[in-house]
């Protein structure tokens, strides 16, 4: 109990001093407060963009490439296909009675950013009319649906935000000719809400191409995948790769927030180094100064181990200081923003939110830097020669 007392005597001594230390003791906060808001938003971009990618996918779907095709961009499926997918068994059917198949074409096109001066990439999809009953989630809330056979398109909500000239209205040029802007859709926040959607027919015929890129297939139930997967890996003549599309999501979403959660950490760690020196410098200066003080207390029977656990508490309050300013400065600047992050030939839209995972790892990441960075000033202040620095008075 008296080792305790003296601990908490120590410091609230030592507390109660940093305003006097206030230069210093702001490298400690400046720089632990650079490494959590750095932190905490890329690794809010990673969680946004793969939470933005799982949501486009539901368990009632299956979706249907080319063999080994990665991604819907980087397949082809043939007319053979198409028609092997539509009569193959476990498929719910759409109000006029055929197969909720919808055969879906992508071409990556160029648009200038609003933002920056630039051009960026963005997906152009085009659908069939089967596509609404088999995506109910597209929601047309602005304008009108593009027309069959015009050269229309509809806007999702991510995609006007980031790119110019894409309000209705508005006629963007792509594919060698100029596209009219006729409606602005929604799909639950979803990646298609960063693409452009048109007619099938007319953006192959546009873009010089004969075949579709995948298909999206909706299940009679969550059931029903064994079966219309068996069926089609079962054709010889057919060559295609069968995914539940939440499975198919969960894919793409892996790779893109990995290669961003390295890049978190790989930063993140380089500037905690940084910090951490910092802390070093400050907390022996810190020591240093207060020489003839902690001898004093060591002299009328204060431990060793109070003056080590006060120096360490007094490292730790700094670090909470600047993990808290940190977070603070991450969540006000870009808390609910968009960010646009490059997918398969296209860019993304993504909304930033910072959850309590995420503060969590800020306030662990701070603590741990406040440790290193106090542990050694805190031991040389617990083993400082008495009466070596009472000579020095």
């Amino acid at each position: 109990m008296n080792a305790l007392r003296q601990i908490v005597a120590v410091t609230l001594m030592n507390l109660r001093a940093i305003p006097a230390r206030w230069g210093s003791s702001l490298v400690i906060c400046i720089g632990i407060a650079g490494v959590v808001a750095v932190l905490m938003t890329v690794l809010a971009m990673a969680m946004g963009l793969e939470g933005t990618l799982a949501s486009a996918g539901r368990s009632d779907r299956a979706i249907v490439l080319s063999g080994g095709a990665i991604a819907e961009a980087l397949s082809t499926l043939t007319p053979a296909a198409e028609a092997a997918i539509e009569s193959a068994p476990g498929l719910a059917h759409l109000t006029n009675g055929h197969a909720a198949v919808s055969p879906e074409a992508l071409v990556s096109v160029s648009l200038p950013r609003k933002e920056i001066a630039m051009r960026s990439s963005i997906l152009v999809r085009g659908l069939t009319d089967a596509a609404f009953e088999v995506r109910p989630e597209l929601r047309i809330v602005e304008g009108r649906v593009f027309a069959k056979g015009l050269r229309e398109i509809i806007v999702g909500r991510g995609a006007a935000r980031q790119f110019a000239g894409l309000a209705v209205g508005d006629s963007p040029s792509f594919l060698s000719g100029s596209w009219r802007v006729v409606g602005i859709f929604e799909s639950n926040g979803d990646v298609h809400e960063s693409e452009i959607l048109a007619d099938a027919h007319t953006l192959m015929s546009a873009a010089q191409r004969t075949m579709y890129s995948g298909a999206t297939a909706k299940l009679a139930s969550d059931d029903a995948l064994d079966a219309f997967s068996r069926a089609l890996l079962a054709d010889p003549t057919l060559k295609v790769e069968v995914k539940r599309e939440t499975d198919y999501y969960k894919e793409q979403a892996k790779g893109v927030g990995a290669i961003l959660e390295v890049v978190a950490h790989a930063v993140g760690t380089i500037m905690a180094l940084g910090a951490v020196f910092g802390a070093l410098n400050t907390m022996y200066a810190a020591v240093a100064v207060r020489n003839v003080e902690i001898a004093t207390l060591r002299a009328v029977g204060f431990g060793a181990l109070p003056v080590l656990v006060s120096v360490l508490i007094e490292a730790l309050a700094l670090a909470l200081v600047g993990a808290a300013t940190g977070g603070a400065l991450a969540w006000l600047l870009f808390n609910g923003h968009a960010f646009s992050s490059g997918g398969t030939f296209a860019q993304i839209a993504v909304k930033l939110h910072f959850g309590a995972d995420l503060v969590a790892t800020g306030i662990l990441w701070a603590i741990v830097i406040g440790i290193i960075g106090g542990l050694l000033p805190a031991i040389r202040a617990a083993r400082l020669p008495v009466a070596a620095s009472l000579r020095a008075v």
